[in-house]
């Protein structure tokens, strides 16, 4: 017998009480600028026990248009703006390459908290994706080499026969590079930051760039 996903999903609860706390957050107290404030609710987040905080969803759009999302690892957050790496070559990397501007959406449910960040996305130099690349696991460069990332893959073992190959390299060269791979950094028009509330009274306060900083206001849930 079939799963009825509807009756599945009425049997859900959403921030369960028994593994999500809901902290009070009072915006008049954040700071001038976003990253501060994302710098501490990412390591409450981490503190919490979050599952996997630095993960994250990009959404890019495609020469037409239409939207694509999917879930990356967040490389960092800093001044220059929250980064990601993929293959040039690859879908997002060509969505990249005709609208580079992208959105980013974090979601923390043991804390009830999301963030939202979204404006245009550069290649850093070339030199810098490379040195991400190779300051993380062997599994990473592995990955990396087998440089085929969204192009159609005819069988599974083609898929271990590459990967093993792949495998070998990196264990023995973990200097080896990778040319299409590319550090991206995202720099913020706007961030948005969520707090739930357990009434339904969740906080929405959103930073916006202008000409002279950052400006805050609120937003209705």
């Amino acid at each position: 017998m079939g799963t009825d996903l509807h009756e599945l999903l009425r049997s859900l609860r959403v921030w369960d009480p028994k593994v999500t706390s809901l902290p009070a957050f009072d915006p008049t107290t954040a700071p001038d600028a976003p990253l501060p404030l994302f710098t501490t609710w990412f390591a409450e987040a981490v503190a919490a026990g979050q599952i996997e905080p630095h993960t994250m969803s990009l959404a890019t759009s495609d020469a037409e248009g239409r939207p694509d999302v999917r879930i990356v690892m967040m490389h960092g957050a800093d001044p220059d703006g929250w980064s990601f790496a993929t293959h040039v070559s690859s879908r997002k990397g060509a969505q990249l390459a005709d609208r580079p501007y992208a959105a980013l959406g974090f979601y923390w449910p043991v804390l009830g908290r999301q963030v939202r960040v979204r404006g245009p996305v550069t290649a850093a130099p070339s030199e810098e994706g490379q040195a991400d690349l190779h300051a993380r696991s062997t599994g990473a460069l592995a990955a990396a080499l087998t440089g085929r990332q969204s192009e159609p893959l005819d069988s599974l073992d083609e898929l271990a026969r590459v990967s093993a190959a792949a495998w070998d390299r990196a264990q023995q060269d973990p200097g080896a590079p990778v040319p299409t791979w590319t550090l991206y950094r995202l720099r913020p028009d706007e961030v948005e930051f969520f707090q739930g509330d357990g009434r339904r009274q969740h906080v929405r306060l959103v930073y916006r760039r202008g000409e002279a900083g950052w400006g805050k206001e609120l937003l209705w849930p």
